[in-house]
């Protein structure tokens, strides 16, 4: 077929895109922005991309059109294209419709969700996957770094995906989830987000019900029974067999996943499975939220036959996703590091394991300098407005970036933040000031799930 995708530079899309063109399909695409590195890794697998939406791209009607249309979530009633695949009648479906149809039929899908930890919890499993020679497919929402790409067909019946709760176009308000008919379902965590499209926590449990109602019998799902969100959505009805992990094991019942902590900062933890110990992982990453996502991957991998002391030897060569925690640069002493978190419990957890990492002033430490720019639709809302100062307690002093489409004031919801902190409406001006007061031993993290500007670089640059 001729496959025209819009908004194929998304990394869903582009995953998607890859997935087509190793299927033998011609692929198109187009975006508003059509960048690198998606666009250089798309270009380097033969795909024609198109800058913008005017309907030339989709020929003329009746001759040289696409035999289907894949049209993302970012597109809307009112683009050219979107308009002219309607009026012409012509076929079209959303990206989680074309996996579901294309591509997933006849496989083991392992789906990762939760609000946080899909990208990494993803890679690992991937990862685990490869390293035991089972050659899975995937496609993740990030590039990790064991594979450097985001998607590849693979060579078993086994395919990762990460299972997005956000929804899949806009003529199917469902779950992206919803469309992968997962025999491994894996759901990390749950919280409130995405509250451009949903009124509450309960829509989004909804949809987690939804998925699970589409997990066989014979299918697993693995949650976190301390997690009172998640536990609310398994009793709304599971029809599967289930695994838990718990962050506290308990003596009358020691059944499930738990993890001993070693360091500190997460670098080492034993797995325990049923009381039983699986091994020691020692390993790059940092942070409790790792630690509860490689339980959760080396878990997913045993359902589908990986001995856990094998997970964890794959573990051990793990290298996490770009842009989770991501060691950019060290500039006269001074580490920049590049994180994605955009949710007050995901950046709460990346700044105790790094405070971890790094030690606190008694014991000559350095500073923690979190640069943050709220850019996700729910904290450009202002939703977690009263939860984000705190959420940035065990860093020593933030510089928050006050973009024009912010819709409530920063700097009001930060009277009583527990460190001190600078809001700014220009990113020159943090950049200076990073530069001014970062010394050597401090570490600057960079919090953004977008490209805040260029910053990363501009920063490094100014330290040097």
């Amino acid at each position: 077929m001729h496959v025209h995708i819009l908004g194929i530079c998304g990394t869903f899309m582009g995953g998607l895109a890859l997935l087509a063109r190793a299927m033998g399909h011609k692929v198109t695409g187009s975006d508003a922005n059509v960048y690198p590195p998606m666009s250089t890794q798309l270009e380097q697998q033969g795909i024609e991309l198109i800058q913008g939406f005017d309907p030339i791209q989709l020929g003329k009607e009746g001759e040289n059109q696409p035999d289907i249309v894949v049209i993302g979530n970012a597109m809307s009633r009112g683009n050219p294209c979107v308009e002219a695949v309607l009026n012409r009648g012509m076929k079209y479906t959303s990206g989680p419709q074309f996996l579901s149809e294309y591509i997933l039929p006849n496989r083991w899908v392992l789906a990762v969700s939760g609000t946080h930890g899909k990208t990494s919890t993803s890679s690992m499993l991937a990862w685990i996957l490869e390293y035991c020679g089972y050659e899975p497919g995937f496609l993740i929402g990030g590039v990790p770094q064991n594979f450097g790409v985001s998607a590849r067909l693979g060579n078993s019946p086994f395919f990762v995906v990460e299972a997005d709760e956000y929804d899949s176009a806009f003529f199917d308000k469902r779950s992206k989830f919803v469309h992968y008919h997962p025999r491994t379902l894996v759901i990390n965590n749950l919280e409130f987000d995405h509250a451009d499209i949903f009124a509450d926590l309960a829509a989004i449990q909804r949809q987690f019900n939804h998925v699970i109602r589409t997990v066989p019998s014979e299918g697993k799902v693995i949650w976190p029974r301390d997690v009172d969100a998640v536990k609310q959505v398994i009793d709304m009805g599971c029809w599967s067999e289930q695994e838990t992990y718990s962050k506290q094991p308990t003596t009358t019942e020691p059944s499930g996943w738990f993890a001993r902590t070693i360091a500190d900062d997460g670098h080492e933890f034993e797995v325990l499975f049923n009381g039983e110990s699986q091994g020691i992982l020692h390993w790059a990453l940092i942070g409790q939220h790792n630690i509860e996502n490689a339980i959760m991957a080396i878990a997913a991998a045993r359902h589908v036959g990986v001995a856990p002391s094998h997970a964890i030897e794959a573990l051990a060569q793990f290298s996490p996703p770009k842009r989770r925690l991501e060691l950019l640069d060290t500039v006269n002493g001074v580490a920049v590091y590049d994180d994605f978190a955009h949710h007050p419990t995901a950046i709460a957890t990346t700044l105790q394991g790094l405070r971890a990492k790094v030690g606190v002033d008694a014991n000559g430490a350095g500073k923690i300098i979190v640069v943050l720019e709220p850019r996700s639709n729910t904290m450009k809302s202002g939703v977690h407005k009263d939860t984000l100062a705190n959420s940035m307690a065990l860093a020593d002093v933030a510089y928050l970036y006050q973009a024009d489409n912010i819709g409530w004031d920063i700097n009001a919801s930060m009277t009583n933040a527990p460190i001190p902190v600078t809001v700014y409406h220009s990113i020159e001006d943090i950049i200076t000031n990073v530069a001014n007061t970062a010394q050597a031993g401090d570490t600057v993290v960079i919090m953004s799930n977008g490209g805040f500007n260029g910053i990363h670089q501009k920063i490094i640059k100014a330290l040097a």
